[in-house]
């Protein structure tokens, strides 16, 4: 009966629709949305653990409450090696245990070895991790430069491509002659609302444009 009246409370978070209904935009107009969470300050708990603000990111296998299975001056990839290989051994004597003797106290210890092991490997790798974040920032950061400097590249190939185009466009173009040069400088004639050239034929119209009209009255 004490347990069914029980409290079932979930060491994970709610799920995201739980916090993302509570900010609507009603809610955001009336100021009822919720505040975010104030900074931690001083030591809090999560999964159980204490933390603490002034703890280091990887915290020592000593404030943890492990017995520390390699010296403080080490090679990790050696300690990691003997860690593995002690890891196999203890494995196989765990199964030996299994087989001969499946009642002795001793499997309880083994098992606890192997816990102790896999807690010392596992600390070994996240060591690596601010060496590892440290690369992936370097290598996203040459990356990003190589791409700017191949796009500044392309970029410059094209224009290099467009002034060759319009440098050949301009050679390409037939030298003007004097009645080209003359026919660009012509003023339009003055057309009347009917269509007809003002003034008549030959009044009111440039001297160039009754010359026109002529040389095409003899065509």
């Amino acid at each position: 009966m004490a347990n069914a009246e029980a409290i079932q409370v979930s060491s994970l978070p709610l799920p995201p629709a739980q916090y993302i209904n509570l900010y609507t935009d009603e809610n955001i107009r009336k100021n009822r949305a919720p505040k975010p969470p104030v900074p931690i300050q001083d030591a809090y708990t999560m999964f159980g653990s204490p933390f603490n603000n002034d703890d280091n990111i990887i915290r020592p296998l000593e404030s943890q409450g492990f017995k520390r299975l390699y010296p403080q001056h080490f090679d990790r990839r050696k300690e990691l090696k003997k860690l593995n290989h002690s890891l196999l051994v203890n494995f196989l004597d765990l199964i030996d245990l299994l087989v001969h003797y499946p009642d002795s106290p001793r499997r309880a210890e083994k098992i606890e070895d192997l816990s102790l092991l896999f807690v010392h490997i596992h600390h070994l790798l996240n060591e690596f991790r601010p060496h590892q974040a440290r690369e992936t920032l370097r290598v996203m950061m040459e990356l990003q430069k190589r791409q700017r400097l191949e796009t500044a590249q392309r970029f410059s190939n094209h224009l290099e491509k467009v002034r060759e185009m319009v440098k050949n466009a301009f050679a390409s173009l037939p030298d003007l002659t004097e009645a080209d040069r003359l026919a660009g400088g012509l003023e339009p004639m003055d057309v009347g609302e009917s269509g007809d050239l003002a003034g008549g034929r030959g009044e009111g119209c440039h001297p160039l444009d009754r010359l026109m009209c002529e040389l095409v009255d003899r065509m």
